[in-house]
């Protein structure tokens, strides 16, 4: 059904000059008042053309779910080909900034703002993940004194290391689990993701470079997964002339209902 502005209710002259407050026209039972377009949007509130370049209509939050993924995926591509040693990078600090600032600030952004749109899932991984860059992030910050508190004892940071990484395959294992209703795609981004966790944390307990960068091998698949998720968010009927398939899963299993 297509929605149609409705006009403002008239009201008779003598009225219009109470419905206006210090020069400024107000809406009031119904109608507007004053030299702007009077017409109702669905939400119940004036569309406002008086400034022509900046039309304000009735708002809503836009869906910030495209903005995590790809503040996840990013950063996630990027430390992963350093796992790998791809062009022979052994160091990862140059993904320091985009830790901090892609994949932390912006995605803990991004779970703020899930929490305000009602999304109770997406706005507990996007500010996890958000916290998992920047708590990776300070790990490699000179200032802040962590890894240079482990003197020459590499074996005892390999093993602190390897137990914050223990942490976040508990967490992750948690979101995969939410998400066998979801979708494939969805559920995918969480279950490589979760190998990728174990196969990092395996590499530093047992120091073996092999299963590191098997670790990086699964970080890559994971964020162009993320890549995927975060395109099809995008492409919406307004935007683009196709969409991607995610495997909605919310229709497998439909919930049995009891006549009482």
């Amino acid at each position: 059904m297509s929605y149609e502005p409705k006009p403002a209710q008239s009201i008779p002259d003598s009225e219009h000059a109470a419905h206006k407050t210090n020069g400024n026209s107000e809406y009031n039972g119904g109608y507007y008042q004053g030299s702007v377009a009077r017409f109702i949007t669905p939400g119940g509130n004036p569309i406002d053309n008086s400034q022509p370049a900046f039309p304000v209509f009735h708002r809503k939050f836009a869906n910030p779910s495209p903005l995590g993924l790809m503040g996840f995926a990013a950063t996630t591509f990027v430390l992963s080909m350093y796992n790998v040693s791809a062009r022979g990078i052994n160091t990862p600090n140059v993904v320091l900034g985009m830790a901090l600032g892609y994949g932390g600030l912006v995605q803990l952004l991004a779970g703020m703002w899930e929490f305000a749109s009602g999304n109770t899932f997406a706005a507990t991984a996007f500010s996890s993940y958000g916290g998992f860059w920047l708590s990776f992030g300070a790990i490699y910050v000179p200032q802040l004194g962590i890894t240079e508190a482990y003197g020459e004892n590499e074996s005892e940071l390999a093993s602190a290391l390897g137990i914050y990484l223990a942490s976040w395959v508990i967490v992750t294992f948690i979101f995969w689990v939410s998400t066998w209703k979801a979708s494939i795609a969805l559920s995918s981004l969480f279950f490589f993701l979760d190998i990728t966790f174990i196969l990092l944390m395996a590499g530093e307990f047992s120091a073996k470079t092999a299963v590191h960068k098997a670790g990086g091998a699964f970080g890559i698949v994971t964020a162009f997964i993320a890549f995927y998720i975060a395109l099809a968010g995008l492409l919406t009927k307004d935007t683009s002339y196709f969409s991607l398939p995610v495997g909605d899963l919310s229709r497998a299993s439909p919930s049995k209902t009891t006549n009482n």
